[in-house]
Formats: C-alpha cells, sequence, structure tokens
C-alpha cells in the first residue's frame, strides 16, 4: 500500500479548508482565478466548483458567453487561447490560472495532430511572466510525459497509438514548457474520464511506481484543481489522478 506521502486522498467537500484560510502564497478565499477552456468538461466544472467554494472566477473560452450561465463572481472572455491580446487581458489582474484546455478526437486531431496545447500554453507562460501571475495549475493526461506506456495494455496497445498519439505529442512538448517555466506549477493528470457527481474519493498519485489506469469523474478533478491552486501540495509535481 503506498505511503501517504505519494498517494493522497481527495477529502470530502464540507472539510475544504481553503475555503477558510489565508495560504502562504498569499492566495485567500475570494481569490481572482482565470480558467482557461472553460466552457465544457474539466473547464465547466472547475468554474462551477470554484464559485461554490466563494472565489471570483474568469473564464476564457471560444464559447463563453453563451455556454456559460450568469452568476455571482464570474466573468466571462469570449476568445481564443492562442490569441496574445486575449490571453494578455484574461491573465491581467489574477492571482492565480487554471489552465483546463481540451482537443476532441476528430479525425484531422487523429491523423495530423494538434499545436493547440503547445501554442497557448506558451502564450499564456508568457502572458503570466509579462504580469506577475506565478500560480499555474495545468491539466494533461494519462499518457502525456513519463506517464506514457503505464495504462495498460488495451489503452497503450491499441487506443493511445491508434487515437491519442498525435494529439499527446504536443501535450508533452506543454509539460516541458511548464516545467521550464519558472512559474509555480502543477501538472494535473487525470485517468480516464467520467461524468457525475464528485465523490471526494479520488486519489493523487505522484510516484511514478504507483500509476496505473483508472478513472475519474470530471467533478473530482475539478475538486482537486481548485483546491491544489491554494494548498499547493504538488507543487512542481505530475500527480496522477484517479477514483
Amino acid at each position: 500500500m503506498p505511503d501517504g506521502s505519494r498517494v493522497a486522498p481527495l477529502r470530502p467537500f464540507a472539510t475544504l479548508s481553503h475555503r477558510l484560510r489565508p495560504q502562504g502564497d498569499g492566495l485567500t478565499k475570494m481569490a481572482l482565478l482565470l480558467v482557461v477552456g472553460a466552457s465544457r468538461g474539466i473547464g465547466n466544472e472547475t468554474v462551477q466548483r470554484a464559485l461554490a467554494d466563494g472565489h471570483r472566477v474568469r473564464a476564457l473560452a471560444r464559447s463563453a458567453g453563451g455556454s456559460l450561465l450568469e452568476r455571482p463572481g464570474l466573468e466571462k472572455i469570449a476568445g481564443d487561447a492562442r490569441d496574445p491580446a486575449t490571453v494578455a487581458r484574461a491573465v491581467a489582474g489574477v492571482e492565480a490560472v487554471i489552465e483546463t484546455l481540451g482537443e476532441s478526437p476528430s479525425l484531422k486531431a487523429v491523423v495530423s495532430g494538434t499545436t493547440l496545447f503547445s501554442s497557448a500554453t506558451r502564450i499564456l507562460i508568457d502572458a503570466m511572466r509579462a504580469t506577475g501571475v506565478r500560480r499555474l495549475v495545468a491539466v494533461t493526461g494519462l499518457g502525456a510525459g513519463d506517464s506514457r506506456g503505464r495504462a495498460g495494455f488495451l489503452y497503450d496497445g491499441l487506443v493511445f497509438p491508434l487515437l491519442l498519439k498525435r494529439i499527446y505529442d504536443d501535450k508533452d512538448v506543454q509539460e516541458q514548457m511548464i516545467k521550464a517555466s519558472g512559474l509555480d506549477w502543477t501538472i494535473v493528470r487525470p485517468g480516464l474520464l467520467t461524468r457525475g457527481p464528485a465523490t471526494g474519493r479520488a486519489r493523487a498519485l505522484s510516484a511514478p511506481e504507483d500509476w496505473r489506469a483508472g478513472s475519474v469523474s470530471r467533478a473530482d478533478v475539478a475538486d482537486f484543481l481548485v483546491r491544489e491552486t491554494f494548498e499547493r501540495r504538488f507543487l512542481g509535481k505530475t500527480p496522477l489522478l484517479i477514483a
């Protein structure tokens, strides 16, 4: 059984202590957080989680204007995460950034790959450096970086090479950029994403020998992203998140 330093269970929502106290890096309740890729999936769940925890949220997505309901504390910016002017405007004045970009495995992406993750992340890092925003929590996935080849035969031997490899090649570049950025970063690698409510039972595995295939709800990922932004338990690490 892995020890507690490598496997971190998520605490139930009712006991989330970061809602009530300032953190060591100066982030506090009612912090202004930027969520990049906020219109769907993990990004949308992250917006809702952060608002529920009492934070203000700036949501950047191409379809932010129509896909996110108006809520107190929510500021929506409709725009492309690869447009430097849009990203500079989104980053200005925030205290931390959560990057949740996603790419559907379309035929074009499967065959030709993508540069979405690397190009958007380079622009984001430049904007954060320019404005002095240091905290970045980014989502990639199981199969990115040194987690490749650790998900079992079916995924590693069939699903990944046939559908995801070229997409994840760009996520590899994204991770390298983040690690070299000089920012206070955490890279989160969720397992197979599922629907449904947050359970509080997901685990963050930081030691490579513990990495394995597993699933996790998007809501649980969102909860982890918001908490990790403040708690910084995995600063400079790449935890795998599974239930």
